[in-house]
């Protein structure tokens, strides 16, 4: 196995991790609702929770990949994360789950980023899109895990087994990661800025929130991945379950079709961005996903198979956040890329922080059933629509 290839199998194990964490509540949100009694405001807020570690962490973490590098940094974090692991196995009411939920978030707070800073020094120009949609595709296996494989764990050890068995496969991973995953390939180092000193960390800081065009990639970013995540991660199982009477296997099926749309339109993004142009690929995909909480939050009564292929179409269309992503890689010189990315990225998790706990607020206040996720899609609707208006208008720079 080459080293470029070890390098990408470490970022998609390791960021197929983090998406396994992130995706854990919904398959199994009404047991966890039962048993540790959360209402629908509470469920928002455990996946807000995972957000908020990630919102909080990222300036630390760019600071540290660009100081420490991925590979040192992920090793550390990845130790919080299976104590996080752990603790939701043994939380014994809301409050404690909601505490592992933080700590598991802070534990995957570096892996995102860390693919994106490795992509672009291990490969160059167009490869990189294509490097990074390969990488995130491999690494929905994590959400695809939290779906059905996980309801049906939960079937044979119970929820808390479940999660336990989920510390254990951390470990594994993180192992695998400090054997594999490489800073730079031969060579880069020489083409990187000395380290620098404190003071210089904190100016790169403040060079990187002045960047020009900096303001509409982070916009759209704020809910481009943020509306999937929302619906995959944690509202689409409960809505299966009181609108559409799915069971956990039901909702398992459903979520793994979901999840594999996912890796789907990002194998398909290369070809989209090349058809297209970035900036159209993105704009195009996003009115979409619009379409498509449009069409769950104004069809009273919607099928079940309907309501399926709109879920699905969103999950495949709100691949384009790798663009913006790879877009906002490039507004940054390489000793300032990791506080580069990660502020990038502290707009997507802010949105993904934001979203479930206000979805879960509008869901209560209209009522569990049809016409309160029939308000949460139209939500997650108007929030792209904000994030397009913010990503044409801004300022380019």
């Amino acid at each position: 196995m080459t080293p470029v290839t070890r390098v990408g199998v470490a970022l998609a194990s390791m960021t197929a991790a983090s998406q396994f964490h992130r995706g854990a509540v919904g398959v199994v949100a009404p047991e966890l609702a039962l048993d540790l009694g959360l209402g629908p405001a509470a469920l928002g807020a455990a996946n807000t929770a995972f957000f908020f570690a990630l919102l909080v962490a990222q300036i630390p973490v760019g600071v540290g990949l660009d100081r420490i590098g991925p590979r040192r940094l992920v090793t550390a974090l990845t130790a919080l994360a299976v104590i996080g692991a752990a603790a939701q196995a043994l939380a014994q009411d809301g409050t404690q789950f909601l505490a592992a939920r933080f700590v598991l978030g802070l534990g995957c707070s570096a892996s995102f980023m860390s693919a994106v800073v490795l992509a672009g020094r291990w490969h160059a120009g167009p490869a990189m899109t294509k490097a990074m949609s390969a990488i995130f595709a491999w690494s929905q296996a994590g959400i695809l895990i939290a779906g059905a494989p996980l309801a049906v764990m939960s079937g044979l050890v119970g929820w808390r087994g479940a999660y336990g068995l989920s510390a254990v496969a951390t470990i594994v991973l993180g192992v695998l990661w400090w054997r594999w995953a490489e800073d730079a390939p031969p060579g880069f180092a020489t083409r990187v800025r000395a380290r620098e000193t404190l003071g210089e960390v904190l100016a790169g800081q403040f060079t990187v929130w002045a960047t020009p065009g900096l303001a509409r990639i982070l916009s759209m970013h704020c809910f481009a991945y943020a509306v999937m995540a929302t619906l995959l991660a944690l509202w689409a199982g409960p809505y299966l379950h009181d609108v559409h009477g799915l069971d956990a296997g039901g909702r398992g099926a459903v979520l793994l079709a979901m999840g594999l749309a996912v890796p789907a339109g990002q194998l398909a993004l290369p070809f989209m961005e090349r058809r297209l142009g970035r900036e159209p690929a993105v704009v195009t995909s996003a009115v979409i996903v619009i379409l498509a909480m449009a069409g769950l939050a104004f069809w009273p009564g919607i099928p079940l198979a309907a309501a399926v292929l709109l879920l699905m179409l969103s999950c495949f269309f709100s691949a384009y956040s790798i663009l913006l992503v790879a877009q906002g890689r490039g507004l940054f010189p390489e000793h300032l890329v990791g506080r580069g990315v990660t502020t990038v990225n502290l707009a997507q998790v802010l949105g993904s922080a934001a979203l479930p706990i206000a979805v879960g607020w509008v869901v209560a206040l209209v009522g569990v059933g049809e016409a309160g996720y029939r308000a949460g899609f139209l939500l997650l609707g108007l929030s792209l629509v904000l994030g397009i208006a913010g990503y044409r208008w801004f300022p380019r720079g």
